[in-house]
């Protein structure tokens, strides 16, 4: 049962069970109520699962400063399913996030050993300019090469020093023969995660990261090392209020009062406490516990709603003190959508997906050899209906080109009374494939020659 939970970045292989991946990694389940004008993807329940999404929803609903950040791995060309990110990513763009995008040519080199000078050539000419495309604004559009951004390899290693060897072979399966820049990959995306907190990046502010499900373990791994780094711990209290406590580490043991011999100096504990405390007291916070000795204040009529502006303020503290300062990332998780051939989609195997550059006559003979959900016989079709959840040209529909929910449902019942045929299905893919495959074409060209008003200045 084990392997059929893994989820890893890497594999072809993973587990579409999500109410148990919901449970076994701790995800956080979508409200669509809460969303303010939901995406068809929100509506759909294509978007199922969250960490930390309340932040972003609060920042949107106050119009507070938030960030995105997604990614590409530029080692194979864009399909449909690649899109679905940047559906997700333009709907952040709408309601006030910039948007950052990390080009991961040091992850191609390490994992599918792809040139710095091929992953750039890749990432522009069969990415950037389908991102674009699909909606993307430059205006709040940031495109960054791994190799180029400094400020990513000095958070990969400065974040490294909180993790070891164990972690990641638990987090990702690493074995003895993975080759070191594949086990530094990992820490590389952390940076890349943490990155958009940076003063000369946005600063302090949440960061919300859209991805499938399976590139969860670098989310897991990314709020792990921050919380590592965070100086100060806010919890629950259990009989009520909120308690913050002292992380003591080596880079801040004399700014919280550790002398050099280990001992406990109480003037200097003080000093850090009273700054504390007044970061509580501009929030209004007037029942203020304090115990030296232990390290921790709290704060009886704080509630868990409370939390976050508290942590916002400790936060600021640190980075005036020289710490870090950063926010674990917020993410939001969509389902995998089914290959062609009833697999998973791969650039890989250009026969189980729509590239964003197929032809009208490649695209449609593909979805005519699509995985159906048809009967054998057209008498059975009509007799017993078609099967939405195995039949790919519909799923393609729900996921990609058709909009209209009403349409969408009306096409679900007709298929599933026999009333429209396996082919008839097809071919209704085909059309509505036909128009959004022509729109991103058009666009396409619209954007020729422009791509550099997404890069950033370090990528140009």
């Amino acid at each position: 049962m084990e392997d059929v939970q893994r989820i890893d970045p890497w594999s072809s292989e993973q587990s579409t069970d999500y109410q148990r991946l919901i449970q076994k990694f701790g995800l956080g389940s979508i409200d669509l109520s809460l969303i303010p004008n939901p995406s068809m993807l929100h509506r759909r329940g294509i978007i199922f699962a969250h960490r930390d999404f309340d932040l972003i929803l609060n920042s949107i609903k106050n119009n507070e400063n938030f960030g995105v950040l997604t990614g590409l791995m530029p080692s194979g060309k864009m399909h449909l399913g690649h899109s679905m990110v940047i559906q997700q990513v333009k709907w952040f763009q709408q309601h006030g996030g910039d948007i950052n995008v990390a080009v991961a040519d040091l992850e191609a080199l390490a994992t599918r050993s792809k040139s710095l000078e091929g992953g750039r050539k890749t990432a522009i000419e069969d990415y950037i300019i389908n991102y674009a495309a699909l909606g993307l604004r430059p205006e709040t559009t940031n495109v960054y090469f791994q190799s180029k951004r400094s400020e990513v390899q000095r958070l990969a290693f400065t974040l490294g020093r909180k993790t070891n060897l164990s972690e990641l072979e638990s987090i990702y399966g690493f074995q003895g023969d993975t080759n070191l820049a594949h086990v530094q990959s990992p820490l590389i995306q952390a940076g890349d995660i943490t990155h958009p907190q940076l003063e000369e990046f946005g600063g302090l502010r949440p960061v919300v990261v859209p991805v499938g499900v399976d590139q969860d373990p670098h989310l897991r791994l990314t709020r792990g090392l921050v919380s590592k780094t965070n100086w100060f711990n806010l919890k629950d209290q259990k009989n009520g209020g909120l308690i913050i406590a002292l992380s003591i580490q080596p880079e801040n043991e004399k700014i919280f009062g550790i002398s050099n011999n280990g001992k406990l100096v109480l003037e200097d504990r003080k000093i850090i406490f009273e700054k504390i405390k007044n970061c509580i007291l501009k929030l209004g916070y007037a029942d203020i516990l304090s115990n030296l000795k232990h390290g921790t204040i709290t704060i009886p009529g704080a509630t868990s709603s409370d939390k976050y502006k508290l942590k916002i303020e400790l936060l600021t503290l640190e980075r005036s003190l020289g710490g870090m300062g950063l926010l674990p990332p917020c993410s939001t998780y969509h389902r995998f959508v089914v290959g062609m051939t009833g697999d998973k989609m791969s650039s890989s195997k250009p026969e189980t997906t729509i590239f964003m550059d197929d032809s009208i006559e490649i695209m449609s003979r593909k979805v005519k050899r699509a995985h159906s959900g048809g009967q054998s016989t057209v008498e059975e079709h009509r007799r017993l209906g078609g099967d939405c959840s195995k039949d790919v040209a519909f799923q393609y529909l729900q996921f990609f080109f058709e909009s209209d929910d009403t349409e969408l449902e009306k096409i679900r019942k007709n298929y599933e009374s026999g009333r429209i045929l396996a082919g008839e299905m097809k071919q209704l893919c085909i059309d509505k494939a036909t128009i959004w495959l022509n729109d991103i074409s058009e666009k396409r060209d619209e954007w020729s020659g422009r791509l550099d008003e997404f890069l950033a200045n370090d990528s140009i």
